[in-house]
């Protein structure tokens, strides 16, 4: 009789126990709109190539059963599909664990954080659920599932409008239309004499020069722009002397030249300003010169001479008081100084842009480097013309890292990414240049290894405010629009006013 009152109890204690508890959690049930969900933000949006949210819940007091355990777990759903997130977990005061406790008779609130996910254009219309369960301690299989709860809507992915575009440099060419030339003989006096002997001028370099100036009569391409007669008289020998010899030398060149310009018919001979003349009495400068490249033993102690005085007649004494020293001057370097400099100036206009790409295309390899850079930066913008300029130019000039680096630029603007990347490397090779190396992290950037991009941009010292831009658009994927506007600048693009909507 004993025995069965006992069991008796037993049983009817178990289940008052029962009762209890599915009464604590369906009282839970019905007050669960009293419990507020929040998420963080609100709207989600997609900072780089992942979203985070977070999460925090309220309870009221006289609410949480005090042997229970609340699971809140947040799902993103979207197109047909659920993304479960992290959950949050909260217990009861008289539970045993590691979670957070909730009092019954005073609420509380808890907070938690979501682990990053991944974005996917699909997740653009989607919205966070929070799905939360409880269950008593240790009879997790008899789990309450309590209502659903929206607390966001997401996401935004405006970033996702950024433009990846490539701003690749060009290098320039050197081509210079009309480039200066001239043409530069001597004619050489006895000592103290002024008269051209005829020896002189049967020279070769002065029949050379002669004949350059004629040139220029038939060659449209060739303007003569001046004629420079500069005499001198070599720096020994009265002051005087040296100024009348100079002139009279000055004199005896510019007339023996003009006359043989009238030969040749050549009508600029007549032009006084064509003509510049200059007489140097005591040529010091020319002097100093022929000393230093002489084998005179004493050399360094003459140089030594002109170096510490500035006074001509100083120098002379102190130059004439070494005796044999001055004997070979005046063997070998005083009569190289008794001359008049004749110096023709001529303009030599170079091909036209028509001349240029008509050439290209009959016979590349009369054009010069210049000029073929000049044409495939300037003369066309067709990117099969210029490619095909580009390629010949590294035909010709294998060496020429501008070339490489501006045929990477047309490939580029093709799209045509390993092509250009070839180019790129091959032009780094020749040469390392800062262009080269925001070309190549444009490169990158399509192909879209936006760290290796990212590296290749900052290091780059000049050009910066086109590696710049590279450099904006990374951050503006990375979600950090602030850096990305730091980088843009004011510069008048799409991008720019991305980063800053943003």
């Amino acid at each position: 009789m004993k025995k069965f009152t006992i069991n008796y109890l037993v049983v009817f204690l178990a289940g008052i126990f029962a009762l209890s508890s599915c009464g604590g959690l369906d009282k839970m049930k019905k007050a669960a709109d009293q419990v507020k969900y929040e998420a963080s933000p609100k709207v989600l949006e997609l900072k780089g190539n992942t979203v985070d949210v977070s999460f925090k819940v309220s309870f009221p007091a006289k609410f949480f059963n005090k042997k229970a355990i609340l699971e809140m777990t947040p799902v993103l759903v979207y197109n047909g599909q659920e993304l479960p997130l992290d959950k949050g977990i909260v217990q009861g005061e008289k539970v045993e664990g590691n979670n957070k406790a909730i009092k019954y008779l005073e609420g509380g609130s808890y907070n938690w954080a979501a682990k990053p996910f991944e974005f996917k254009d699909e997740m653009r219309v989607s919205q966070v659920v929070i799905r939360p369960s409880v269950y008593i301690a240790g009879k997790e299989a008899a789990k309450l599932a309590l209502p659903p709860v929206k607390v966001a809507d997401g996401i935004i992915a405006t970033q996702k409008l950024v433009k990846i575009d490539a701003k690749p440099i060009t290098m320039e060419d050197k081509f210079v239309r009309t480039t200066s030339d001239k043409y530069e003989s001597q004619i050489l006096y006895v000592i103290n004499r002024s008269d051209v002997r005829t020896s002189e001028i049967k020279k070769p370099e002065v029949v050379g020069l002669e004949k350059y100036i004629a040139a220029t009569k038939n060659d449209p391409n060739k303007q003569l722009k001046g004629i420079d007669i500069l005499a001198y008289a070599s720096p020994d020998g009265p002051m005087d002397l040296n100024d009348r010899l100079s002139k009279a030398r000055q004199k005896s060149a510019s007339e023996f030249l003009q006359k043989e310009l009238k030969k040749a018919k050549i009508s600029e001979a007549d032009k006084k300003e064509l003509w510049s003349l200059m007489a140097t009495p005591e040529d010091w400068e020319g002097f100093k010169a022929l000393m230093e490249k002489s084998d005179i033993k004493d050399k360094e102690l003459v140089l030594r001479v002109l170096s510490m005085y500035s006074d001509p007649n100083v120098r002379e004494k102190e130059i004439k008081n070494m005796a044999k020293t001055f004997e070979e001057i005046a063997q070998k370097i005083l009569p190289q100084l008794r001359r008049s400099r004749m110096i023709a100036k001529v303009d030599v206009v170079g091909r036209s842009d028509e001349e240029i790409m008509s050439t290209f295309k009959t016979n590349p390899s009369a054009l010069s480097l210049e000029e073929l850079l000049y044409a495939g930066g300037k003369l066309t913008n067709d990117l099969a013309t210029k490619q095909a300029i580009y390629e010949k130019t590294i035909e010709l000039f294998p060496n020429c890292f501008r070339a490489h680096n501006n045929l990477g630029c047309v490939y580029l603007w093709q799209n045509k990414l390993d092509l250009a990347q070839k180019e790129f490397e091959a032009a780094q090779a020749l040469k390392e240049t800062d262009q080269t190396k925001s070309n190549l992290g444009y490169v990158a950037l399509l192909k879209g290894d936006y760290a290796k991009a990212e590296n290749l941009f900052t290091s780059v010292a000049r050009n910066v405010e086109v590696a710049n831009y590279g450099l904006g658009i990374i951050n503006i994927t990375k979600g950090d629009y602030e850096t990305a506007i730091k980088f843009l600048g004011n510069t008048p693009e799409f991008n720019t006013a991305l980063a800053k909507a943003l």
